[in-house]
This record gives C-alpha cells, structure tokens and sequence, in this order.
C-alpha cells in the first residue's frame, strides 16, 4: 500500500512538472513576441516611422515580399534588431530554429506570422504572432485573411486552447478563440492580412 501511495504521489508529481513546464514555455513564446514587437518598433524609428513592409526592397524594406510567401525576409530585415533567430521559433513548436541570420533561414524555421501592419494608425492590427491560426481564407502565396466577421480560431497544435499576438501598439496578448474573434472586431480594419510561414 505504501509502495501504491508513493508510485501515486511520483506521477503526481511528474504531471505538476509537465505542467509547469508547458506555463514556462508559454511564458518564452510571449516573450519572444515581445522582443519581436520590440525589433518592429526600433527599426520604424530609423525608417521614418514605418515598418519593413511599408518600405520597398531596394530602400531596406520587405513590401515585395508580403504576396511572395517568403516571411522569414521581414525577419531578415530586422537581422540587428533582433540579435538572434532563436526568438522566432515557439518553445512549444515543433520547428527548428536556425543558428544565425545566414542563408539558411527559411519559413520553417519560423513559428510566427508577419502581419501586413504598415504604421501605427490602427494599434490593435496583429503584427505578429502564432502561426496556429485557421478558419480564414488562406491564399495561394501563404497570405490569410481574416475578416473581423471570421470565424478564426486556433488548430491547437502549439497551445491547446490559446495562441499568442503581437499589436501594433507593443503589446502581446494570449488570445482563447472567443478572445481572438473580438480582436479581430478591434482591429480597425475590416479584413487582417497575415504572411504565414
């Protein structure tokens, strides 16, 4: 009966680790999103208050390649302001992240989508964020739109019930459906358009 009570009390204890463990890598994607906010936000202070994708390639920017379906560019982009790829892969997801900015990053190794957010007029646009994200209309060149009538929700594939974004305005939210579907009615705009990786 003792041998019973202990075997009990070692898987208790195991999934009280698990779930710790999986708040801690909840916590790392939230504040990956933070230092990526953090990186759009410093380059537009040294691009005229504007956003790599509000700029065209051959001034620095990436606005050609938001219909390429090439994401990891935006990212690319903002290489200094980041300091490292690392932040751009979810602890929780399967992808791998790269060691370094060079020619083998690729949107594979992204866990986060690059919102088609150009200034801050509207700081509730989603500028970055799980790429988890369904129920809209997923064009050919990876591009989804999400109506701010969409029913978008999460595959639960890297955080069960949740996802996390980027605004525009710096914040990061953990978003459940019902919260995303109100997120998006406070956007300011009536369609969201997300490069996904």
């Amino acid at each position: 009966m003792l041998l019973a009570a202990l075997f009990l009390l070692g898987c208790l204890g195991w999934q009280e680790l698990q779930k710790a463990s999986n708040r801690s890598k909840a916590i790392c994607c939230n504040c990956n999103l933070k230092q990526i906010g953090l990186a759009f936000r410093t380059w537009a202070l040294d691009h005229y208050d504007t956003n790599p994708m509000d700029i065209p390639r051959e001034s620095g920017g990436t606005r050609q390649y938001l219909a390429s379906g090439e994401v990891f560019r935006h990212f690319l982009a903002m290489s200094n302001e980041l300091s490292t790829p690392r932040i751009l892969v979810c602890p929780k997801d399967c992808r791998l992240p790269v060691l370094n900015f060079g020619a083998s990053l690729a949107n594979s190794n992204l866990s986060y989508f690059v919102g088609f957010v150009t200034n801050a007029e509207n700081p509730q646009m989603f500028l970055s964020g799980d790429r988890d994200l369904t129920n809209g209309a997923l064009l050919p060149n990876g591009v989804l739109e999400l109506r701010t009538n969409s029913l978008a929700g999460w595959r639960g594939n890297i955080h069960r019930e949740f996802g996390n974004i980027a605004l525009a305005d710096g914040s990061v939210e953990a978003f459940t459906t019902a919260r995303l579907r109100d997120a998006l009615r406070w956007t300011g705009v009536a369609t969201n358009r997300l490069a996904m990786p």
